[in-house]
């Protein structure tokens, strides 16, 4: 005989008062609508994420608008970023002259494995606040990070230039070829070899 069916036989003669089986059932009945009440709040509770996100989503037929702040050229700008949840955006923005501006892109990441990935909401807010080098239609050429605006039209040497930016203490070196391109590290300027010729 095993120790289960001697647990059992030892055990079997053995009957609780009524208060008590009537007790434990009243546990178990508690038990179970404390289940069902938590199951419907977490029914609700998704119920309410893929209706509020499908409202979103509908406002804009597969993309989430809303308005951000953007230094563009030097100025701080509110425009209107749409973000599809898939790596890709659009802008639009007021131009100087009273137009509306469009910029749209996206772009992927890689994770540690080598794994490819849409890039996220916040990373291309902060590739939007990157530096950016614009060639004006007056021949001039300039270095745009947040409110600094830099000319440096004249600084080229062999079509390379090497500028220096900065914003709350953390300072970015730049190494720009004349049409042809910009690199930017936190650590040092890049070698012009970096650029395909």
């Amino acid at each position: 005989m095993t120790n289960k069916e001697k647990y059992k036989q030892a055990f079997s003669a053995l009957h609780p008062p009524g208060d008590i089986s009537v007790e434990v059932e009243r546990m178990a009945i508690m038990s179970r609508k404390a289940k069902f009440r938590t199951a419907a709040a977490v029914a609700a509770a998704c119920l309410a994420v893929v209706f509020g996100g499908g409202m979103a989503y509908a406002a804009d037929v597969g993309g989430i608008q809303r308005t951000v702040q953007l230094w563009m050229n030097g100025e701080m700008t509110n425009a209107e970023f749409i973000f599809d949840g898939e790596g890709n955006y659009r802008i639009s923005y007021p131009q100087e002259d009273g137009s509306e501006g469009e910029l749209g892109g996206g772009g992927v990441a890689f994770d540690e494995d080598g794994n490819e990935r849409p890039l996220t909401e916040s990373e291309i807010l902060e590739e939007l606040n990157s530096p950016d080098v614009v060639y004006e239609d007056d021949g001039t050429v300039w270095v745009y990070y947040y409110d600094q605006k830099i000319e440096i039209t004249d600084r080229f040497e062999d079509g390379i230039c090497y500028v220096e930016v900065s914003k709350d203490g953390e300072t970015l070196y730049m190494t720009v070829k004349y049409n042809g391109g910009y690199a930017v590290s936190p650590h040092k300027y890049e070698s012009p070899k970096c650029f395909n010729n």
